[in-house]
């Protein structure tokens, strides 16, 4: 439960119709497997205590007794077991019998939700058997204690706040205003659905888009439990599928026709920062619900998620392949958009043979190819000065000359070394500004040659350096229009292999991949030996770490602390843990310190869920202190 997850599960028992002491059993050792792997949540499948199926055996007095009986059982076996358990049972209350999920937890139960939507389309009826529960809550007596009982429960954690926890029946997900929907406006973050649905060729992918569609649209955690085999076959089959999602994401799902318990963790502080920034999400509604508090030990939990080293990054090759095609294309249109609307004659970029000024001629040949224009109206200018190295400036010309655009190189050396003695600077010293006047004497050439040519300079600086400070002020900090100011460069380098694996042109295709396989450099020291002597990664740390504490930090807003623990876990030994520490340490400082390149940046166009825009979705004062997140690690 440490940094907001939560281990829960959905177990789908063995079951015989009618048979609440062998149903009783399974259920127990479910329970005993669950707590063993640190469950705290568990969910089991609608009416499981005397099965779904039992037809006009529900109206016997012995059946509904017998449930009682056993429900008396697995409360008790709940003693002493920190797990919330919901189980399915006929329950008679007034005079009504009702289908109803009982949430018991430490040898008591702590309310009654009855099921709000009785379906009457197969021969079940469950309308047949079962009462359609009030609109209100009311109070049950159980073993001569009043317990709640209403479809209006919210069941909090008193350690856990981002836990609340509310209870809808298999039908009430499938009909057109899903009770989950009033839980989630009530402030519920996790649904717990116990389900007897029957199996039916294709409904397996309706179910499954259901239940993920259903915790997007109410940014939840959503478990799903189904009856399985062992369920009456006279009519129709049970497959026990189970699911449990995540905000539109599938978590853990079971095989059809196996009697499986599923266990993952849902993480609820990522829930809360999502509805936290959305102000589509309407203000809690708590009218009429009855919240009903409970306790559970805060403890670490561990994952059996998955927690990707590279949150950027589809996983699926075909889903990466669109993402990055989409990209170009986002940033394509906007370019395009922008140069008509200057009516420009140009697009002036500066070329270094590294992957941001790649990219960004890319984009700029895609743009003009969309205008119907010649490709001689951009104008790539590489600029050599002390570091360039032979192997870079190759590359960059080699790409304008297989893209047809218009090459132009401009030797900067003389001019930076006028420059120096201008302001008294040796040469010898190589220190910020022998590195910073140099790029800001490129940022005067495409300004200039951009005023020459009524041209548009093409930005180049992406997410990462953003995110870093790691730009020149109003050198390549500054552009006119920057094409990947919001795409991180763990990215930029798989849109580049995706175009490289996209060329017809295998003159360009053989260039980009030797740009990929060029250290990332400023080239802004001398080169040794004709080879690159600046490393940026070197100098500020693995671009892979940064990007991944750059999404967790400003895409959720989760502390130093979980981001620390989450790296450890995705990362798996590819780093030690001092060593994503320091980094870490380095990100935080550096992130705050240099917010004020980003308060002053030019537009670009937002391509993802992440972006440092001052004008969009990350608006923080420059000179706000970063004790608080450095404290936090310090408490490692």
């Amino acid at each position: 439960m440490r940094d907001g997850f939560l281990k829960v599960a959905a177990a789908t028992p063995a079951l015989q119709v009618a048979d609440c002491t062998y149903n009783t059993e399974k259920i127990l050792e479910q329970i005993d497997y669950a707590y063993a792997h640190g469950v705290k949540v568990l969910v089991f499948p609608e009416l499981c205590i005397t099965g779904y199926t039992c037809q006009d055996l529900f109206f016997q007095h012995t059946l509904q007794q017998g449930a009682l009986q056993s429900l008396n059982v697995i409360a008790k076996h709940t003693a002493g077991k920190e797990i919330v358990c919901i189980v399915g049972l006929p329950y008679m209350h007034n005079n009504k019998l009702y289908n109803c999920a009982a949430v018991l937890l430490q040898g008591t139960v702590l309310g009654f939700v009855p099921k709000t939507n009785l379906p009457n389309y197969n021969e079940f009826y469950e309308k047949r058997h079962f009462a359609t529960p009030l609109p209100y809550n009311e109070t049950t007596i159980y073993n001569g204690c009043p317990i709640p009982f209403g479809t209006k429960l919210l069941f909090q954690c008193m350690e856990m706040p981002e836990l609340s926890l509310a209870v809808e029946i298999c039908e009430d997900l499938w009909v057109t205003q899903p009770v989950s929907i009033n839980h989630a406006l009530a402030g519920a973050t996790l649904i717990a659905n116990l389900s007897a649905s029957d199996e039916t060729i294709g409904k397996d992918a309706y179910r499954r888009s259901l239940v993920t569609g259903q915790s997007a649209q109410l940014i939840c955690g959503y478990i799903y439990c189904d009856a399985g085999q062992g369920e009456s076959t006279t009519d129709m089959v049970f497959a026990g599928h189970n699911l449990i999602a995540e905000n539109g994401t599938l978590l853990a799902e079971s095989a059809l026709f196996t009697q499986s318990t599923i266990i993952t963790e849902i993480d609820l502080q990522r829930l809360n920062a999502e509805r936290a920034k959305l102000t589509s999400f309407s203000a809690a509604q708590t009218q009429n619900y009855h919240i009903i508090s409970f306790h559970l030990q805060i403890q670490p939990t561990s994952l059996s998620r998955t927690i990707s080293a590279a949150p950027f990054i589809p996983q699926n090759m075909l889903e990466r392949n669109t993402r990055c095609e989409n990209i170009l294309q986002i940033q394509a249109h906007g370019l395009a958009k922008r140069l008509q609307h200057s009516r420009c004659n140009t697009l002036v970029v500066g070329i270094s043979g590294g992957l941001d000024s790649c990219l960004a001629l890319l984009v700029a040949a895609k743009a003009i190819d969309l205008l119907g224009r010649d490709r001689k109206d951009i104008i790539a200018i590489t600029m050599p000065c002390f570091g360039t190295t032979q192997r870079t400036k190759g590359n960059a010309e080699a790409m304008v000359e297989q893209l047809n655009a218009t090459l132009k190189c401009i030797e900067i050396t003389e001019a930076v070394r006028l420059h120096f003695r201008d302001i008294a600077h040796e040469e010898s010293v190589q220190d910020v500004t022998y590195e910073n006047a140099q790029a800001r004497e490129r940022t005067q050439v495409l300004m200039d040659v951009a005023n020459q040519t009524n041209g548009l300079v093409v930005g180049t600086g992406d997410l990462s350096e953003l995110a870093l400070g790691w730009a020149t002020y109003n050198g390549d900090h500054m552009s006119m229009y920057g094409v990947n100011a919001s795409i991180p460069k763990t990215l930029i380098r798989h849109i580049v292999k995706y175009v490289a694996d996209t060329a017809d042109n295998k003159a360009l295709q053989k260039t980009l991949l030797d740009i990929l396989d060029t250290p990332v450099s400023p080239e802004l020291l001398p080169a040794k030996n004709g080879e690159i002597s600046q490393c940026t990664e070197d100098l500020v740390g693995p671009y892979e770490l940064h990007d991944f504490f750059l999404y967790y930090l400003v895409r959720w807003g989760f502390g130093p602390a979980k981001i620390y623990r989450l790296a450890i876990y995705a990362f798996n030994g590819a780093y030690p843990p001092v060593t994503i520490l320091k980094w870490l340490r380095i990100f935080c400082k550096r992130f705050f310190q240099q917010q004020f390149k980003r308060s002053c940046l030019p537009d670009s166009p937002k391509v993802g869920s992440v972006t440092l825009s001052p004008r969009g979705d990350w608006r923080m004062p420059s000179d706000a202190c970063c004790t608080l997140w450095l404290a936090e690690l310090e408490d490692l």
